[in-house]
């Protein structure tokens, strides 16, 4: 690879780090080819974006993108494939998650791909914790929760408003009443 293409491979990773929410660091060793389609058109149904390249140019997209931390460069050993989130940096951690469990082979048989480290919106995760980042919500769902809390109260001041208004109606009606029947 010469220089010129070294440059320009750094240059795309930096873009698409930029862009990225969140960034799964594989080591997808011991995968075949049909694995490793497989993944990436999993990843691509679901509108992300998986990398593969070495690890010295990772770094340096990382460093010049101003993303890498200490944590980050331990994990860049071994082949490194990069799964990056955009709009939800949680969606790769379930689709990595979703794959891994289908296509293991045994249940006590190793990863494939593994998961060396997370990188979400700052916070570095270490591999092991794949199952508790896929469990956390998506920002659509954090944002309908949040909407949802905030309509709640006001509902209620509604209904209380509307509650307050049929008292009075029902409170003169009885008193119009008893005066119908006071004058009969």
């Amino acid at each position: 690879m010469t220089r010129e293409e070294k440059a320009q491979v750094v240059a795309e990773l930096k873009e698409v780090i930029d862009r990225a929410s969140g960034m799964y660091f594989t080591d997808f060793e011991g995968m075949n080819l049909a694995q490793t389609t497989s993944l990436r058109n999993e990843l691509r149904k679901a509108g992300l974006t998986y990398k593969v390249a070495k690890n010295t140019l990772i770094r340096r997209a990382l460093e010049d993108s101003g993303k890498l931390t200490e944590d980050l460069r331990k994990a860049l050993v071994n082949q490194t494939g990069v799964a990056f989130g955009f709009d939800d940096p949680v969606a790769p951690a379930r689709v990595l998650r979703d794959f891994i469990d289908k296509n293991r082979a045994t249940p006590t048989s190793e990863d494939k791909p593994s998961l060396k480290i997370a990188y979400l919106e700052g916070v570095t995760y270490p591999g092991s914790a794949l199952k508790q980042v896929a469990a956390l919500p998506t920002k659509k769902d954090v944002m309908a929760s949040i909407v949802g809390s905030l309509e709640s109260p006001m509902r209620g001041i509604v209904g209380a408003l509307g509650a307050l208004q049929r008292d009075i109606v029902y409170l003169v009606d009885a008193i119009e009443k008893k005066k119908a029947e006071a004058a009969a």
